[in-house]
């Protein structure tokens, strides 16, 4: 397993992470997975003899069983791994059980750490933008967390680049803890995130966590041109993570996957997470199963590395137009590019 900084931080981190989306699997989730302590347990125990250091959750999932799953299941080997949750989606029907509040986040903290049967939380992530609470009121009130030791890392998640922009600017201008990491959407499936996210993380060093490296399974190799897809798979139900905008080209995709597995004997699962891990400024993917079998084929795309030509074939076959302003920079601005901005338009510059 390979250990990479948690963007400027010192942490280390696995480059894969356990997601437990499924522990629980109640509401909502229960699509993902319906995993007890039991199943927790061995999953964990997988990952980790693996080397998977990092297991992410959230106060949402399930309602708070996630949490509660893991703080069972580690028992005594809680300080062998690091721990990240998050904060921000209902957690009742109350007008202050949401959103990125002081009164809401510390709350909410400590409730995690009950659930979660610690005393720190490694990384605590704010789930989703909140428009609504100044940014100086939430920030103030995870730096409070962290200046307490009960939070070591801050990170955001599915920020825009304003917002994640204007965060770090207000951190840095009150002296507050700063985002170490952001998670993210971003597969083969999507890649928006290099629109902005990326060149951001790169320009503020920031680490990449990302979710559904595999588009929720799309990327699997279950789903196929012309093929009825398997029983009980994800989005023959209501959900609808990741949104599909290109049918035709998430089958190329998937396609040309598969191809590349065959020729090594792997799966498209595996291809597709070792093209997330090689890409800029990502930092850990994180995988989650219903199945131990899934999990096992996933964790074996930890010792994964793609020839330049594979990833050359699986950029173009993913290849999404440029928007603007991007394509009007890489036509006049090749003489004065950063590395932030050539992670996005090196590959259309002029030759």
């Amino acid at each position: 397993m390979e250990y990479r900084q948690l963007g400027r931080s010192g942490l280390r981190v696995s480059a894969i992470t356990l997601g437990t989306m499924g522990f629980g699997g109640s509401g909502w989730s229960k699509v993902v997975g319906e995993i007890g302590v039991e199943g927790a347990r061995r999953q964990i125990g997988m990952a980790r003899d693996v080397g998977v250091n990092l297991i992410d959750t959230a106060d949402v999932y399930s309602q708070g069983a996630s949490e509660e799953i893991i703080g069972r299941a580690l028992g005594s080997d809680r300080d062998d791994v690091l721990l990240a949750t998050k904060v921000r989606m209902p957690m009742g029907d109350g007008p202050n059980d949401a959103g990125l509040s002081r009164h809401h986040i510390i709350e909410a903290a400590e409730a995690s750490l009950r659930r979660l049967n610690t005393d720190h939380i490694d990384l605590y992530q704010v789930h989703e933008w909140d428009g609504q609470t100044p940014l100086e009121e939430t920030l103030g009130a995870l730096d409070s967390l962290v200046q307490s030791g009960k939070v070591r890392y801050i990170g955001a998640s599915n920020y825009a680049g304003w917002h994640l922009m204007k965060a770090l600017w207000t951190s840095d201008r009150l002296d507050l803890s700063r985002f170490a990491s952001q998670q993210i959407y971003y597969s083969l499936q999507a890649r928006d995130a290099e629109n902005e996210l990326v060149p951001i993380s790169i320009d503020q060093g920031l680490g990449i966590l990302v979710w559904s490296p595999i588009a929720g399974g799309l990327l699997s190799g279950k789903y196929r041109r012309g093929v009825e897809a398997p029983a009980g798979s994800r989005h023959l139900s209501d959900w609808n993570e990741p949104p599909i905008h290109d049918e035709n080209q998430l089958y190329d995709i998937i396609e040309t996957l598969v191809e590349i597995g065959k020729a090594r004997a792997v799966s498209a699962a595996q291809i597709a997470l070792a093209y997330t891990m090689a890409k800029p400024a990502v930092t850990s993917v994180i995988v989650g199963a219903r199945t131990e079998e899934q999990l096992a084929d996933n964790l074996g795309a930890a010792t994964l590395t793609l020839s330049d030509e594979e990833i050359e074939r699986l950029d173009t076959v993913s290849a999404q137009r440029l928007m603007y302003p991007f394509w009007h920079q890489a036509k006049t601005s090749g003489d004065r590019l950063s590395p932030a901005d050539l992670s996005l338009l090196e590959p259309h510059l002029p030759r």
